[in-house]
């Protein structure tokens, strides 16, 4: 078996797309800083994020049963350690640092992120430490952004479209 330091390791030579994943309804606003999302299949077009159960968003997502992954752009990169709770902001200071539109199913869409995908929570499963959500995509919003965010070997790379 493989320790949980040499897979974190292992894991951290894996780029990701930097997200903030965000939920509006019922139990309230939220949101965090995700890399752990990918695309299930497009028929329907589903797919996954991955959240530590410990969260204290947790509860308030599967509530909600909704979600919008935001994709962050280059220029956005100051608004990943605000929501993964590294800095002194409220929730609803968190929100106050971007501005926000809503599509299909009303949790909240960054504006000017590389894309959004507005989704509804179809299934969720308990693995380990972290929920899967499984989310239907109902509306997709993209920006003319060009240069995107990857998290790999523990820091941000700014990525540019080739031209």
């Amino acid at each position: 078996m493989v320790d949980r330091d040499t897979y974190r390791d292992a894991m951290a030579r894996l780029g990701a797309a930097v997200s903030v994943i965000t939920s509006d309804g019922p139990a309230g606003r939220c949101a965090f800083t995700a890399s752990a999302v990918c695309s299930v299949t497009d028929d329907p077009p589903t797919l996954l994020v991955c959240m530590n159960r410990g969260s204290d968003s947790n509860e308030a997502f599967k509530a909600n049963a909704v979600l919008c992954v935001n994709t962050l752009a280059a220029a956005q990169e100051a608004l990943s350690p605000i929501f993964a709770g590294f800095t002194h902001h409220t929730m609803a200071e968190r929100f106050n640092q971007a501005d926000w539109i809503t599509l299909a199913t009303g949790a909240p869409v960054l504006a000017n992120a590389v894309v959004s995908f507005d989704c509804r929570i179809a299934q969720v499963s308990e693995v380990g430490t972290h929920n899967v959500f499984f989310c239907e995509v109902e509306a997709i919003q993209t920006s003319g952004a060009h240069e995107g965010l990857i998290y790999f070997g523990r820091s941000y790379h700014r990525i540019t479209v080739a031209a």
